[in-house]
């Protein structure tokens, strides 16, 4: 009869062991712990296909619920009037026309003593107000906002409570300001003028711009400056060549998020603005006649008009954004 190992991990020929047996005993055994690793490998596998399926689901639901309302703008910008409030709703005319922007960008007017037609004379108006408003405020936020970022944060000029009560101020409902704010603009003669606008975009959009713009710059490694320092550079010199080229996809980054920010405000400007300074989202709301009542064709085509803007911006610098984003992600 064949003597079985007395020894699982080696054997030894003066123990008396049969080494055939214990060759076939450990080939036997290692075959089986091969299997169960490698049916341990495959769950391990199927469970992170799985994973993925659900993961790259949930990414197309939540895509597919962001795009719509984008894909529905466009596609009722090119709708006729029949269809832009069919039942069932009308995903993509059979008969689509430019005539929504003919009406809105062209000139065309249809009508002609109602408040639609009033307001579409304007649509290049507004968007000029709208780019000189948007582009100078944000421009004055970020670079007053980057410098007072800096004092923040290598001088303690302002206490982290103190930082978060600045940006608290900014959650303050816009309609509590607006009321007393109007009265004080039609006394010193600013309501209804681009610089106003400006100046108060300026203020509101400034905590936002200190408190990120601050957060990047506590990033940047006090050695870089202490370097340039020691080779004679001076505070000034420090801050714009060696700092903001550091955060420059930062600054970028707070730069598109304020402009958003202030392109697509609503209240402040309906309040200070009559007919001069005029913006983009507040002649978009005036395309609701009183005999016509909405008129979606038009409204679709001035968003559209709207959003063209910022994606051209956003493309632009794209690149800075990926990187300003992600700035500071990895921390020490």
């Amino acid at each position: 009869m064949v003597q079985s190992c007395r020894h699982e991990l080696h054997c030894d020929a003066n123990d008396g062991c049969d080494h055939s047996y214990c060759y076939q005993y450990f080939a036997k055994r290692k075959q089986k712990n091969s299997a169960s690793a490698g049916k341990l490998d495959m769950t391990k596998t199927q469970k992170q296909n799985l994973d993925n399926v659900v993961r790259y689901t949930l990414l197309t639901i939540w895509l597919l619920i962001v795009l719509f309302p984008l894909f529905w703008i466009v596609a009722t910008s090119f709708k006729p009037d029949k269809d832009w409030l069919a039942w069932p709703p009308v995903y993509w005319s059979e008969e689509p026309t430019m005539s929504n922007y003919n009406n809105v960008w062209g000139g065309a007017m249809e009508h002609t003593e109602t408040q639609y037609a009033q307001s579409i004379q304007k649509p290049f108006t507004a968007l000029k107000n709208s780019t000189i408003i948007s582009f100078i405020s944000t421009f004055l936020s970020v670079s007053f906002g980057a410098f007072i970022a800096y004092g923040v944060s290598r001088y303690k000029v302002l206490s982290e409570t103190r930082m978060f009560q600045l940006l608290m101020l900014r959650m303050v409902p816009p309609i509590v300001l607006v009321g007393p704010l109007s009265l004080y603009y039609t006394t010193i003669g600013l309501i209804d003028s681009l610089t106003g606008l400006i100046a108060i975009y300026f203020i509101t959009t400034l905590p936002y711009a200190v408190w990120m713009t601050k957060s990047f710059i506590d990033e940047v490694p006090i050695e870089l400056e202490q370097a340039a320092e020691i080779m004679g550079a001076n505070r000034w010199t420090i801050i714009t060549e060696v700092v903001f080229p550091v955060i420059r996809s930062g600054l970028l980054a707070t730069f598109l998020f304020i402009l958003i920010l202030t392109w697509s405000e609503y209240l402040v400007a309906f309040i200070l603005s009559k007919t001069d300074a005029v913006t983009l989202p507040v002649e978009l709301a005036k395309y609701e006649g009183s005999s016509e009542g909405r008129v979606y064709g038009r409204q679709a085509a001035l968003s559209v008009g709207i959003t063209i803007p910022l994606i051209i911006v956003g493309i632009t610098i794209r690149k800075h954004l990926a990187r300003g984003f992600s700035f500071g992600m990895i921390r020490k």
